[in-house]
């Protein structure tokens, strides 16, 4: 089952949603709903969720900090952003502050379902209308986007580690391991674990992976 927490200052939106998933699916629930950032925050502790859809434009804590704020808490959970807005900045500070995903509330329902479900199995679901926003972060040679963490666990892969040995060695949920490699695949273009280890052997310097 993918528990999930629905982040949204409007509650029709918020039923709407909760609607969808509750009468169109047996392997997702809502554990949980917030009108606002400071809530997402509580609420995502409390219940521990697989993923959550967050609204970006909210009052006080908006989508961008909460997102920030939860990952940073090392929650595990992916964070999906459901907005209405697809400009290049908002789009960037999502991800930036940890989002692995990204829709747009005109979406189609069986398309909000398939991110949900990508975002559990520690995809990256992007919406091919927002996605080409991303492009040129691949071009940078600045590490190329990635975290410490992401590099750590990207070496990880590369060495052959599953999941779970990932998980062990850096001392953090097999969850969160997902989620590190969903924005890995994102942010360097690759599609699955081989892609992303040969990439690894080619940009990382095998220095800079974690000791035993």
């Amino acid at each position: 089952m993918i528990d999930v927490v629905l982040v949204d200052d409007h509650p029709l939106v918020r039923a709407g949603l909760a609607g969808l998933i509750s009468s169109s699916t047996d392997d997702i629930r809502v554990v949980g709903e917030a009108a606002t950032g400071e809530e997402a925050l509580a609420l995502v502790g409390e219940t521990d969720p697989d993923v959550v859809l967050m609204d970006l434009s909210m009052p006080g804590v908006d989508g961008v900090e909460a997102t920030r704020r939860i990952t940073a808490a090392g929650h595990g959970c992916a964070v999906v952003v459901l907005t209405s807005f697809s400009d290049s900045a908002r789009v960037g500070a999502a991800v930036a502050a940890g989002a692995v995903g990204y829709l747009l509330k005109d979406s189609e329902p069986d398309a909000v379902l398939a991110a949900i479900r990508s975002a559990a199995a520690g995809h990256a679901p992007l919406d091919p209308r927002v996605a080409r926003t991303l492009l040129p972060a691949r071009d940078r040679d600045d590490g190329h986007g990635l975290s410490a963490r992401e590099q750590e666990v990207l070496l990880l892969v590369a060495q052959g580690l599953a999941n779970k040995q990932i998980a062990s060695r850096l001392g953090i949920a097999e969850r969160t391991v997902k989620v590190h490699l969903g924005n890995v695949f994102r942010r360097i273009g690759v599609a699955d674990r081989t892609s992303a280890a040969l990439w690894a052997r080619d940009h990382l310097p095998e220095g800079s992976a974690p000791d035993e």
